[in-house]
């Protein structure tokens, strides 16, 4: 309980001070002057003065609060070095057990992991920690970590309370690591072209030898080795890498361990760069003018990342009408240069209802075979001509063709359909959005064929083949058996898909990554890694997972859709995991290619001395030659240093809770009234004397 004397006043205190000051300087007037009753009456105004401001004794019943002390914890992946877990586990239990001893202390036990930041963040933990506790109570914070905090506040002000913040430092200060340092990388590249990126391999901690130093560095990409080198220490050396495909390419740059070093974690350094395709360069020859010529040709030049070249063949050599080549404005069509001397530098050549009537040479067929075999793309939109002797499939291009005609070419309606492989691959597998069956418009003709090799992705009237793909060696080719694929662009009876079938079908045949049906992908969303795996196969196998610290998971896949297997597995680890699935592997890269985590790992007290030395807190080593000691805790008032050599203090405070009030008036009631009345006829009687 506390006492206090508490005020107030009936009247305005203003009113008050003039009616004091004027009584006391009667009152001392009077006194001076050695007046008979002078004291009387002083005693009788100072009685006057004291009814007025209404005192009274205020009795507060109030409970002390403890003390909080924040202990923070650092559990994150750095922590996990050396002996520093079991530091941190020995110190834990000290602390607890020196806090427990204390009354009126209360601690507050934070644990911290980096698990999902890029970094340690302990002072963001604290202050959550903290945000439901008045600054007045706390008396202290205490950090126990190896010093590699990544969110140390600039000023102590930003901490939000003022009392001393310690502390306890794991490892030791002679601990040596050797890192690599990105020191600059593209995020973009050209496919085909090479990207420089500098780097450099640095050794640091107290014991280096003398010279200058070599280390073996080994760069892959998208996990296949592509180089190796000698690097001198600390000279930054930069590498052309050649970017290999569209999309992500990981290069991984690493260096052999050092003897003696503390992790080997940080002797790697991930850099993704985005593979962008220049501009695909495809050729399109339409054999005639047709109602669905100009369905590829929109298809093509409304994608941005094609340059479409398009012959159509308007007067073929047969075609003898006696008009003067003079007065022809036709432009000749460049077989030469098209299908000897710059074949290579198309990625599809797409033959549009064309037949062999001798605008190409016989040697060009195998131009484009070669063509194919060594790389390439062709793509057959097929119409009557493939049927008959003048067919393409007659000279030598029927050596990558996978269909080969019939001669019967059938005339009927029917809807294009889905085959079980279509159902899988990637070109055709959602064409259908969820629908058992296919809603769209009818097709009224079909080239009937034999498919010698392939998959068959769509069918026609009797489960015919109507597109047909096939890897031929390096290339691809493709068959589309019908002509009428214009029906859906025009919208007749309200069309259907063209514009996703074409497109993917064309950059299928361009090895567009997204688009391969043998694919393992794998991509880290939130806190699991994603395993997607495409094929064509009725079952797959489970993934196997290499997390960064080295350990196996073996991760069950499940069928989400045709063709299309998932799984997924809890991320505990910032950094690269390396998954293999039968034949195939891949790397993901979850969190930040070079984590701070990792940057440097050697436990230092240089970040966090500025802050503790602004709130008059210490910083302690607890490992020494093995063991682990804790200092002192001590309870005390504030000071302008609360440490030592081997104790910490903490800052005792004043903070209460007010349970009740009590307040006895001096002189208000009848005492108060007894009291000024016999002051005034005191003061009276003695003047009438």
């Amino acid at each position: 309980m506390t006492w206090s004397i508490d005020l107030a006043p009936l009247i305005d205190w203003r009113i008050i001070a003039v009616l004091a000051v004027g009584a006391a300087l009667v009152s001392l007037a009077g006194l001076l002057r050695r007046m008979p009753g002078a004291w009387l009456r002083a005693l009788a105004s100072t009685l006057l003065v004291l009814a007025l401001l209404d005192p009274s004794l205020k009795e507060e019943d109030r409970d002390v609060l403890p003390g909080v002390v924040a202990v923070v914890v650092d559990g994150s992946a750095s922590q996990g070095l050396a002996e520093r877990a079991a530091e941190t586990a020995a110190a834990r239990e000290a602390l607890e057990a020196r806090l427990g001893r204390l009354r009126n202390v209360e601690a507050r036990w934070i644990d911290v992991t980096s698990t999902g930041t890029d970094g340690t963040e302990l002072f963001g933990a604290l202050e959550r920690g903290l945000a439901d506790i008045p600054s007045d109570r706390i008396a202290g914070a205490v950090l126990l970590t190896d010093g590699q905090v990544h969110d140390v506040p600039e000023r102590a002000e930003q901490l939000g309370f003022n009392a001393p913040l310690h502390v306890l430092l794991t490892g030791s200060d002679d601990e040596r690591d050797r890192r690599l340092v990105v020191h600059s990388s593209p995020r973009f590249g050209i496919v085909g072209e090479e990207q420089p990126i500098t780097f450099r391999v640095e050794d640091i901690g107290p014991r280096q030898t003398s010279g200058r130093q070599r280390a073996r560095v080994t760069i892959s990409r998208d996990g296949e080795p592509v180089t190796a080198m000698n690097v001198t220490l600390g000279d930054n050396v930069t590498v052309p890498v050649e970017i290999a495909n569209g999309g992500r390419n990981i290069v991984e740059i690493e260096v052999e361990e050092a003897p003696g070093e503390l992790t080997a974690l940080n002797n790697r350094a991930v850099i993704t760069i985005e593979g962008i395709r220049d501009n695909l360069r495809v050729l399109l020859v339409s054999g005639e003018p047709h109602a669905g010529e100009r369905t590829w040709r929109n298809i093509l030049k409304s994608d941005a990342s094609v340059d479409l070249v398009h012959f159509t063949i308007l007067r073929p050599p047969e075609k003898q009408d006696g008009t003067p080549i003079s007065q022809l404005s036709l432009i000749a069509f460049p077989t030469r240069e098209l299908f000897s001397v710059k074949i290579d530098e198309f990625d599809l050549i797409i033959f549009d209802r064309y037949q062999s009537r001798g605008v190409l040479p016989i040697l060009y067929y195998d131009n484009i075979a070669r063509y194919v075999e060594d790389g390439g793309a062709v793509l057959v939109a097929s119409g009557p001509e493939y049927a008959d002797n003048s067919s393409i499939y007659r000279t030598p291009l029927s050596a990558v063709l996978p269909a080969a005609p019939t001669g019967n070419v059938i005339e009927e309606p029917y809807r294009a359909a889905l085959s079980v492989e279509g159902d899988r691959h990637p070109i055709t597998r959602d064409l259908l959005e969820g629908a058992e069956e296919p809603a769209w418009s009818h097709w009224f003709r079909l080239i009937d064929a034999d498919i010698e090799r392939g998959s068959t992705l769509m069918t026609g009237p009797g489960d015919r083949p109507l597109l047909v793909v096939e890897r031929e060696g390096e290339g691809r080719v493709a068959q589309m058996l019908s002509d009428h694929s214009w029906l859906w662009a025009r919208g007749y009876e309200g069309g259907g898909p063209y514009v996703p079938l074409l497109r993917r079908l064309a950059h299928w045949l361009m090895k567009e990554t997204d688009l391969e049906e043998e694919a393992l992908i794998a991509q880290g969303r939130g806190d699991e890694l994603v395993i997607e795996r495409r094929t064509m196969a009725d079952t797959t196998g489970p993934a196997r997972v290499e997390t960064p610290t080295g350990a196996q998971v073996e991760v069950t896949m499940e069928e989400v859709e045709p063709g299309l297997w998932q799984g997924e597995t809890p991320v505990t680890d910032l950094g690269i995991y390396r998954v293999e699935q039968g034949d195939l592997r891949t790397l993901a890269n979850v969190g930040p290619d070079n984590p701070r985590e990792f940057a440097d790992v050697l436990s230092t007290p240089e970040k966090l001395a500025p802050v503790a030395e602004a709130t008059r807190g210490g910083i302690f080593r607890i490992a020494q030659d093995g063991d682990v000691s804790v200092p002192r805790v001590l309870p005390m008032r504030s000071a302008s240093s609360m440490h030592g050599s081997d104790w910490m203090g903490l800052e005792t405070t004043d903070a209460s809770i007010l349970r009740g009030v009590r307040a006895v008036p001096l002189l208000a009631g009848l005492l108060g009234l007894v009291l000024l009345l016999a002051a005034l006829t005191a003061a009276w009687y003695r003047e009438g004397r």
